[in-house]
């Protein structure tokens, strides 16, 4: 396991209480301010351990990241988490994967969510007709889909495409043994699936399509 160890000296800003109210927070290796939906939360353990605070709700003092791998990365090679916390904080040797997994999880169980609640359908067809219909607010595809099959079908729509896992896991949330296209209603679970999927896209996970793209109810250019 590895350990940070502070700086002799961490600059005043580094060493300052973020308060945790309102909608920004400032990263600490960037000391850029952000919408705490776009970044990282990490807390302290009882023996002290670093830990991905994914749902930001963990109790004690947070120290926020960009949702970015560089930045992970200079955080770690810095001793930021340590200069933040003002001590020794062990560090997981698998911290940016254990984060990659947990945003996984938390995409599969809002998708799960939107299934439970008719807010996502599963299949080819089915998926073009909530497009037709103006229905789709979001284009889930598994990672490991055809490029080309997934041109065919979302080409022209002005949608946003993220792909955060592979066909297995994405069809198991439907109970198939797998599922490639996947349609989420418009609205806010959409929305927050679509946060998500850029926060992991962010830290080193599949990429999705500009989130902030205007999004049409109709096929373009025709």
């Amino acid at each position: 396991m590895a350990t940070a160890r502070p700086a002799e000296a961490a600059p005043p800003e580094a060493a300052e209480d973020e308060p945790e109210k309102g909608p920004l927070r400032r990263c600490i290796v960037t000391r850029e301010s952000r919408p705490k939906e776009a970044m990282l939360r990490f807390v302290l353990g009882p023996d002290r351990t670093l830990v991905a605070d994914l749902a930001g709700r963990l109790p004690g003092r947070g120290m926020w990241l960009s949702a970015r791998a560089d930045v992970l990365e200079r955080a770690i090679k810095r001793g930021a988490f340590a200069k933040a916390a003002r001590g020794t904080v062990h560090l997981p040797p698998d911290l940016a994967a254990r984060i990659e997994d947990g945003l996984r999880v938390r995409i599969r169980d809002l998708i799960g969510f939107a299934r439970r609640s008719s807010q996502a359908v599963c299949g080819r067809e089915t998926v073009r007709e909530w497009m037709q219909a103006g229905k789709a607010g979001l284009l889930v595809e598994a990672s490991d889909g055809s490029p080309a099959e997934r041109a065919r079908l979302v080409g022209g729509w002005d949608l946003p495409v993220i792909a955060p896992m592979p066909a297995a896991m994405l069809g198991g949330i439907f109970g198939r043994d797998h599922a490639v296209h996947v349609a989420i209603a418009r609205g806010r679970l959409a929305d927050a699936i679509a946060v998500e999927a850029t926060r992991l896209a962010g830290i080193g996970g599949a990429a999705p399509a500009p989130p902030e793209g205007k999004r049409s109810s109709g096929p373009m250019g025709q």
